[in-house]
Order: C-alpha cells, then sequence, then structure tokens
C-alpha cells in the first residue's frame, strides 16, 4: 500500500498516542510469522529448557522460527532440528551483537528477544505479538518472572515449575506497571521498562530504529537505550502481564552485593551520555548527545536578530543547543537523540517560562506540537515534538497527535536590528 509521496504505508492499524488500549480485544485475522531470537552463552541447560517451552507455544508451529545466536561459547550448543543456530566469535559480552546477528537472520514479521535463561509459558508468543501484528510501531514487554529453576527437570512445564520455584519480582519493575496502567500512560523515560529478555516488534521497525548498539559490551543497558531511541522513532510501548517467561535466577537490582553496584553504576553513566531526557542525563554536566534543538530563523534575520533569539530561548531552556535553519546535520552523532525541535519562525526575544513551558508540555501531553503566537495571532516559533512526528509521518497522518497553539507575551517578535550590547548587558 503506498501512503504521500508514494511511499509505502505500514501494515495495520495507526494508534494516536501511545494508545494501544484501543486494540483491547482485536487479534489479527491470521496469526503472525514470528522469529524467536534466543540469544545464549554456555548456558545448555538453561537453553534446552526454553527452547523445549518454546515448542510448547499454543502460537502455530509453521508460523513460528526459533533462531539461536550463540555469543562464542567454548563448545557450540545443541539445538533441536527445526532450530538454527547462528554463531558469533567470543569477543566479550556481546549480547547486543548477538541480538542484531539473529534479527538479521530472520524471516518472520514480528520479532520477539528471549535470553537463553528466560524460559516461555505456552501463551507467551501469541500474548505478546498480538499487537505488533495489528500496528506496525507497536513495542511490547512481556512479564519477566523470576524463579530457582537450578536442577529441576528442563523438561517439566514452566507454567507450573515457576510458581513453584518462585523468587521475588522486582518491585520497582511491578510498581511501575501499575502506576503506568501496563505502560498505556508511557512518557520519555518509560524505556526503563523495557526488557530486552522479553521484548516483541516488528522486524520493519528494528531495522528502522538500527538495532541494538553494538558499543554495548558489558551486562546491562542496551535493551533501555535501544527503547529510548524506538521511543523517539513512534513506538507504542505497552506491557503485556498475560506473556509470562521465567528467569532462572533472581533480578540483578535484588542482590545488592558492592560488585552489582558497581556493574549498574557503570551502566547508568554509559546511558546517562547516550539518553539525554532530564532525569537521565547529568545534572550538570553536558552529555554527549542533544536533547532540544533551536532552529535559527531563516533569512531575511539578520546576524544579529538570529544571535539574540538563539541566545534568549535557549537561556529558557537549559541544555537546548542552537543549529541552523535547516536543522543539525543528519551526519552528527551527536544529533540521533533529539527529543524536541524548537522552530523559530521569526526574529524573537525569549524572556520568562512560555519556551519552557511548551517543550515540557509537548512530551507530557503527547501533542505534535505547541505554536507559540503573540497577542495579535502572529507565530512567533514552534515547539514539536520528534516521536510524533516520526509516528505521523510513518502513517501519513498528522491527526495522530493534537497540535495546540498558545498566545503569551513572554516572547516577542524583533522586527528591527537589535541592539546586542544592550541585550548582553541586561540594559
Amino acid at each position: 500500500m503506498s501512503g504521500p509521496g508514494g511511499r509505502t504505508a505500514p501494515a495495520g492499524v495507526a494508534l494516536p498516542g501511545n494508545r494501544w488500549d484501543l486494540l483491547d480485544g482485536v487479534v489479527p485475522d491470521s496469526p503472525p510469522r514470528v522469529t524467536v531470537v534466543v540469544a545464549h552463552y554456555d548456558q545448555q541447560a538453561e537453553l534446552d529448557r526454553t527452547l523445549h517451552a518454546l515448542a510448547r507455544q499454543d502460537h502455530p508451529a509453521d508460523r513460528t522460527e526459533v533462531v539461536v545466536v550463540d555469543d562464542g561459547s567454548p563448545r557450540p550448543p545443541r539445538v533441536p532440528d527445526g532450530v538454527r543456530l547462528v554463531r558469533q566469535a567470543d569477543r566479550g559480552f556481546r549480547l547486543a551483537a548477538a541480538r542484531n546477528r539473529g534479527a538479521a537472520h530472520a524471516r518472520g514479521d514480528v520479532l520477539v528477544f528471549l535470553d537463553a535463561d528466560t524460559t516461555p509459558e505456552p501463551a507467551y508468543l501469541r500474548e505478546l505479538t498480538r499487537l505488533p501484528a495489528l500496528t506496525a510501531d507497536a513495542v511490547t514487554v512481556g512479564r519477566r518472572r523470576h524463579a530457582d529453576l537450578a536442577g529441576t527437570p528442563v523438561d517439566d512445564p514452566v507454567e507450573r515449575l515457576g510458581p513453584a520455584h518462585a523468587l521475588p519480582e522486582p518491585a520497582w519493575l511491578v510498581d511501575a506497571y501499575r502506576r503506568s496502567r501496563d505502560l498505556l500512560d508511557a512518557d520519555d523515560r518509560s524505556y526503563r521498562y523495557v526488557i530486552g529478555a522479553t521484548i516483541a516488534c516488528t522486524r520493519a521497525f528494528f531495522a528502522e530504529t538500527g538495532g541494538f548498539d553494538e558499543g554495548f559490551t558489558s551486562y546491562g543497558g542496551e535493551d533501555w537505550e535501544w527503547a529510548y531511541r524506538a521511543w523517539l522513532a513512534g513506538a507504542v510501548l505497552a506491557h503485556v502481564p498475560a506473556a509470562v517467561a521465567w528467569h532462572d535466577g533472581p533480578d540483578w537490582s535484588g542482590r545488592g552485593d558492592t560488585a552489582s553496584r558497581a556493574a549498574k553504576n557503570a551502566e547508568t553513566l554509559r546511558l546517562a551520555d547516550l539518553v539525554p531526557v532530564p532525569g537521565s542525563r547529568p545534572r550538570g554536566l553536558a552529555p554527549a548527545r542533544v536533547d532540544v534543538v533551536v532552529r535559527a530563523p531563516g533569512p531575511p534575520a539578520s546576524a544579529a536578530q538570529r544571535f539574540v533569539g538563539l541566545d534568549s530561548v535557549c537561556a529558557a531552556v537549559p541544555g537546548a543547543v542552537a543549529v541552523d535553519p535547516d536543522g543539525p546535520d543528519p551526519a552528527d552523532p551527536r544529533f540521533d537523540r533529539v527529543r524536541v525541535e524548537v522552530v523559530l519562525e521569526q526574529p524573537v526575544l525569549a524572556r520568562g517560562a512560555a519556551v519552557a513551558d511548551a517543550v515540557a508540555r509537548v512530551t507530557a501531553e503527547g501533542l505534535r506540537e505547541v505554536a507559540l503566537r503573540d497577542p495579535a495571532g502572529g507565530l512567533l516559533l514552534r515547539v514539536v515534538s520528534r516521536r510524533a512526528r516520526a509516528r505521523c509521518r510513518r502513517w501519513g497522518d498528522d491527526a495522530l497527535f493534537p497540535a495546540v497553539a498558545v498566545t503569551t507575551s513572554d516572547v516577542v517578535a524583533l522586527p528591527d536590528e537589535p541592539d546586542l550590547e544592550a541585550y548582553l548587558g541586561g540594559w
């Protein structure tokens, strides 16, 4: 199907905002073709349990492909007939690369990522892939429960074995799903609730995001970094509690030892540079990635007019970075995490909180943009959500996210050449 400008439009239903609930009770006309990518390193017993559970899924076997990606185990893992084995060299912990390699070998339309030590209950694939089969940009995360399965028979039904050996669920995650109504109320920091061992999305959307960042070569963080980029690309995030998979062992956050804390801190430091949203980025230090950009007005604005507009808006939005009227260089990696653009439609002077309020509002309320106008109705600037713009472009429908206009006196037009000395001196 072709969309505006001859683009190939995605299949399925275009959802506004994060409203996956609009598809409650809806099932695909036919089960999707699914590829399960199972990442493995030297865990034969755990892998046997997970592959046995995948063979028991109530999703049709002829619509299910299983690809095991081995991250350089000392001995190649054994897999049953019908399961594809892909190996990569042992160059340290390369989970991100392993998942990307599995996705590259996939033939299914929906990807499901599992770890070898995370064993799904029989309804897992059916429940987790329902939304991605219905809307092309859905990213679903299952319910990862924990159990001590060491020494138990690998062919025992995990839906009985797991509850019998259950360990505590991580309270921070359970609480987050409860407060967000299973991510229906997702926001810019909900990437933290997308757990890499239990996620699904369409193969096309995964390719569009560029996959996992293979710069991650130690445990943790690659799933959150990818989930944040997916969110900026317009993902609909949904937690699917009926899709249960059992992780063999406790949650990392519950271990509490010094080594685990140090490893968690290393992950947080890396993410602080890669996820520049407030609450995740450094509080005073400059992150490596830019969160908000301010586009200068184009001609015929003078150099002084552009300077005042950019400088005053950046002062009103701490951490914002000024760019040319055409926007940031797409080849500059500093700008690949931009969440909001402030587009100056004419030379302006920003004062007060109006611009900062619009930046906060555009994402908090799930808006496409907030336009600031002067009391006479003149358009001063627009605050644009990257996530909303990406979704609207994908589906060719600007109505998926609302746009609002605000009248303000905090931003004024600069029709004449300003006195820069007076502006800088505060006269």
